[in-house]
């Protein structure tokens, strides 16, 4: 049976995979899991039950979604605060800021409309680890609490939930943005009540796109993961630089002056080198995945940063900064994570910082995001193979070595199996993009007649 958490909480279409009935047994389950014992802090609060906050995104299956968690979580003897339209890393921080006992995030990110997602967070904000979620996953099947009287949870509504997070991300910047022009695309998501706000107070001349989420428009053509209308509007008001979230705003991209982008990687080495020269960059290192270009890895080289490679996925990067005391990580994808900062990755948090570096320097975004020279990479999809052979084949592995010494050291190969489908990734980065083609499509067509189903 496969497993209902994914790499990101559990997520799919709403009203299908991710039904009421999942929703309200979930919150059963969390509550037998995560609200067992109340932390030192709930006693001193002289709390008498456990309590969790609860947010979402402005998808319109959050609104009934969200109700069945809370109804879950209530009637297992959970008082739920709830917070409403937050981002995704505003419902992290309130998690911590208030001492509550967990919470709950309905949000499927940066998936069209139709889909949602349930997100399960730890006392103080954090991701929860695979084997706590194996646990609420067991618990599904296992009896639920049922107190009754005086000892079922209250609904009350997370009033200042928007403001302390306002708060909270103005009180980390080490610049204002005053001269700054910032076109911001909220991607109809969770950023649009919150992200204009805090840049305009922060400083900025604010234009915004993307603000207007009508329940079925989240990340429909804007965001994220559609940057041609953000990179238009920075052109056409002749903005300094914009940056785009995803639904949720745990993510963010940039786009400099002249309309080019600048990606989570280039991000990421801006905010190093910022930090070093701030003193605030805990061993001088950063931690990425896998994934990250090669160019990163060079840059950082050059400029006396170390960098620790994960798995794919932000979860892993929050686990080797908390291991490591590391204050600075993230992914290509422009999850970023600032552990003095954040227990997640804040795409609010990361457009702000960025923009400060911009103030604080006195250069362009195009000319801080120039440290690093991005190689070009090249991605197949091998599909229709038997990936959990890709580890156990010597004739492949013989073939990855040999493309990696053709490489040297102005290139990487990478096969990854998928974790949902039956595929193969195959990713080179090279000096240039007709030996990457060249080497990706050479290790795929072997990758396709060695793995080949029978």
């Amino acid at each position: 049976m496969p497993r209902l958490f994914g790499t990101d909480g559990v997520r799919g279409l709403a009203n299908g995979d991710v039904s009421v009935e999942l929703a309200l047994s979930l919150a059963q389950a969390s509550a037998v899991v995560l609200g067992r014992g109340r932390s030192a802090e709930a006693r001193r609060l002289q709390r008498r039950r456990p309590t969790a906050v609860v947010a979402r995104d402005p998808r319109v299956s959050g609104e009934f979604l969200s109700a069945a968690v809370a109804a879950g979580l209530a009637s297992s003897g959970v008082d739920v605060l709830d917070a409403g339209v937050i981002p995704t890393p505003a419902a992290a921080f309130l998690i911590a800021d208030i001492h509550a006992d967990f919470g709950v995030m309905i949000s499927a990110s940066h998936n069209p409309a139709p889909d949602n997602g349930i997100k399960i967070f730890a006392r103080g904000g954090t991701k929860l680890p695979d084997e706590v979620e194996d646990r609420i996953e067991a618990a599904l099947g296992e009896p639920k609490l049922a107190p009754t009287g005086e000892g079922v949870g209250r609904i009350r509504r997370f009033a200042d939930a928007e403001d302390r997070y306002v708060l909270h991300l103005l009180s980390t910047l080490p610049a204002r943005l005053t001269g700054l022009h910032v076109v911001i695309d909220c991607a109809n998501g969770a950023a649009a009540g919150v992200s204009p706000e805090v840049f305009a107070d922060a400083g900025a001349k604010v234009t915004v796109i993307g603000n207007e989420p009508n329940g079925i428009n989240i990340n429909d053509g804007v965001g994220s993961t559609h940057l041609e209308p953000l990179a238009a509007a920075v052109i056409a008001y002749g903005a300094d630089l914009g940056i785009a979230h995803d639904g949720d705003a745990d993510r963010c991209l940039a786009i400099d002056a002249d309309g080019t982008v600048v990606g989570g990687d280039e991000i990421m080495a801006i905010l190093a080198l910022g930090m070093k020269e701030r003193g605030v960059l805990r061993q001088q290192t950063l931690v990425t995945t896998v994934m990250s270009n090669i160019g990163l890895r060079l840059a950082m080289r050059e400029h006396g940063i170390d960098i620790v490679q994960t798995r794919v996925g932000d979860r892993y990067v929050l686990e080797e900064l908390g291991a490591r005391n590391l204050s600075l990580g993230g992914e290509q994808s422009g999850h970023v994570i600032m552990t003095d900062h954040a227990t997640t990755g804040d795409g609010l948090l990361t457009g702000l910082h960025l923009a400060a570096e911009v103030a604080r320097t006195g250069k362009t975004l195009a000319e801080l995001a120039s440290i690093v020279t991005m190689y070009p990479q090249v991605l197949v999809n091998v599909k229709g193979v038997d990936r959990d052979r890709l580890d156990g084949d010597d004739v492949i592995a013989e073939a990855v070595t040999g493309a990696e010494e053709r490489l040297g050291d102005t290139g990487r190969v990478l096969l990854r199996p998928s974790g949902t489908e039956p595929m193969v990734r195959v990713m080179v980065e090279a000096a240039d993009q007709h030996t990457a083609e060249n080497v990706a499509n050479e290790l795929a067509d072997i990758v396709r007649v060695r793995l080949a189903v029978a």
